[in-house]
């Protein structure tokens, strides 16, 4: 699979313009934000074959031990769900071998059992994200499906409770994403790679005989086997961002187990993880530059930031300068640009509470020394780690597993320069990304082509603006998967528009788990109004956002 369209190169940048010497307003600080038919009878067990694999001649007979076991419910750690361990092959493909992995699943149970219509499975972003406390989330947001379904998740594996890889310990993590990525000087770059070969050196030290069962493919095989022990003879699917893939290569993977999906800001699973991941520079840019900084100049008398896009980017431009030639220490917490970029990057994920926290964020860095004590301390510790350890190992394991990766640094290193000087937000930092793929052991995990084929209707969304599931990838994905609608949320960017307090948004897809009404053709829903200063909590954004893909 290869990307027939790319995403257009980003216009040049606008010119830098003066801006007045800031005064400063702060507030409140607290870290919040981390990233078709009637229902069918729910009943019944099945076993995954070749037939149902869409891979004719590989042996996918499940052995009876991983039928038979029986999942222990019992409370989860947060009270509010059961939870469960199940047993799962190392490898799908020779489920006879190896030593068996563990994925940890949990349920809320329909409170209505009158209207039980089945079970509604979720998944995480990420990839690496937990999705084991989702249900709950779900459950709270919307009864109406609390009432009708069971609502599972599950972590995947290589995630959280499941069997975990380990990679670099934290302090190597952060080691590799701070500092300032901008810099193109041959040593920075030999640093770059030299640092990426040491991450797989770690993660081939201490998960190496786990590493090439950390895959997609192998994962919707751990989510069919979950079905079957609950009973299902199908299920209804809700899964954001990364999950969006996970959902399409079950969907293609076992198509006769889908009754109803929902794909919630779409990777585009059209081309490889590399090609999907060069894409990214560009609409992390158009969302900074087009949506960010003109609210940013809006509200200049409250942020001083400037007064017009131009100043406001400037504003940022100078910032960021400063932190490249002294690193500022606060609360104990080192800062350099990389972090300042991830911290940006991190927030436009979504407008509220993403826009206020960053622009309030930016005074706290402009200058510390005016600014309320509980203000640098939440700063601090939400830029203290800008990845998670945990996070990036599994990251890295599916991401480079998955699909193939160009392993030339000529064609990283003139890749990487482009990025960094046509879209230096996210694209400053995409050599960190690709470097470790280009790395990686070889993978031998089979391809997997979306098409739709014997699929009901399946329902998409996703934002025109979306920062990191770019909106031209979703209608790459709509186009290849046959007899989907595409729900395109206009004139916003937030990623993950369900559950987002979207009431357009929210009925088309309560419409659709509900009663199976699907839009009889492709249709939009405005986005959410952009938050307005002063009228909700302000939170300075965390760095490890549930959603997020790099």
């Amino acid at each position: 699979m290869h990307m027939t369209h790319r995403v257009p190169e980003h216009a040049s940048e606008p010119a830098p313009a003066p801006a007045s010497r800031k005064s400063t307003r702060w507030a409140a600080a607290a870290a919040s934000v981390l990233l078709a038919a009637a229902a069918l009878p729910f009943t019944g067990t099945g076993t995954a074959t070749a037939a149902d694999t869409g891979h004719p001649g590989t042996d996918r007979t499940t052995p009876a031990r991983y039928l038979t076991q029986r999942l222990d419910w019992q409370p989860c750690a947060s009270g509010a769900l059961e939870c469960a361990a199940m047993a799962v092959p190392r490898d799908w493909h020779h489920p006879g071998r190896g030593n068996d992995l563990t994925v940890q699943v949990s349920r809320h149970r329909a409170t209505d059992p009158a209207k039980r219509r089945g079970v509604l499975m979720m998944a995480a972003g990420g990839p690496g994200g937990s999705g084991l406390k989702r249900p709950a989330g779900l459950a709270a947001y919307a009864p109406a499906l609390a009432a009708a379904y069971d609502i599972v998740s599950f972590d995947q594996r290589g995630v959280g409770s499941s069997t975990k890889v380990v990679c670099a310990d934290q302090p190597a993590v952060d080691a590799y994403f701070t500092g300032d990525k901008r810099d193109r000087s041959p040593e920075a770059i030999r640093t770059t790679f030299a640092r990426a070969r040491a991450f797989v050196r770690d993660c081939q030290r201490d998960s190496g005989d786990l590493l090439p069962y950390l895959t997609t493919d192998q994962a919707v095989h751990d989510m069919d086997l979950y079905r079957s022990l609950l009973g299902a003879d199908t299920i209804a699917y809700y899964g954001p961002s990364y999950a969006t893939y996970l959902g399409a290569a079950y969907a293609t993977e076992f198509p006769r187990r889908v009754a109803r999906m929902v794909l919630d800001s779409n990777v585009d699973y059209t081309g490889t993880w590399q090609t999907f991941m060069e894409g990214q520079p560009f609409s992390f840019q158009r969302r900074f530059e087009q949506d960010f900084l003109p609210w940013l100049a809006k509200y200049d008398g409250v942020y001083h930031q400037g007064r017009t896009p131009a100043e406001a980017r400037a504003s940022y431009e100078r910032l960021r300068a400063r932190l490249h030639d002294t690193p500022l220490v606060l609360d104990g917490t080192t800062i350099t640009p990389d972090q300042l970029d991830t911290l940006a990057s991190n927030a436009i994920y979504q407008a509220d509470p993403g826009f206020p926290n960053l622009a309030t964020a930016l005074t706290v860095l402009e200058d510390p020394a005016t600014a309320p004590a509980a203000a640098k301390q939440t700063l601090a510790k939400a830029m203290a780690h800008p990845m998670d350890a945990s996070f990036v190992a599994d990251f890295f394991s599916v991401v480079c597993n998955d699909t193939p990766w160009n392993r030339s640094t000529d064609y990283w290193i003139a890749q990487s320069a482009r990025a960094t000087r046509e879209t230096p937000l996210v694209g400053a930092r995409s050599l960190s990304y690709s470097a470790v793929c280009a790395a990686w052991p070889r993978s031998n995990a089979p391809r997997i082509e979306v098409t739709g084929r014997g699929l009901p209707p399946v329902l998409m969304l996703n934002s025109t603006h979306d920062p990191a599931t770019y909106y031209e990838g979703a209608v790459r994905d709509h186009r290849a998967l046959a007899g989907s609608r595409l729900i395109t949320v206009t004139g916003g960017g937030d990623h993950g528009t369900f559950q987002n307090h979207n009431a357009c948004v929210d009925a088309y897809i309560e419409g659709y788990l509900l009663n199976g009404t699907v839009p009889p053709a492709d249709t939009t829903c405005a986005a959410n109004p952009l938050p307005v200063p002063g009228t909700a909590p302000g939170a300075a954004p965390a760095t490890a956002a549930s959603l997020r893909l790099r």
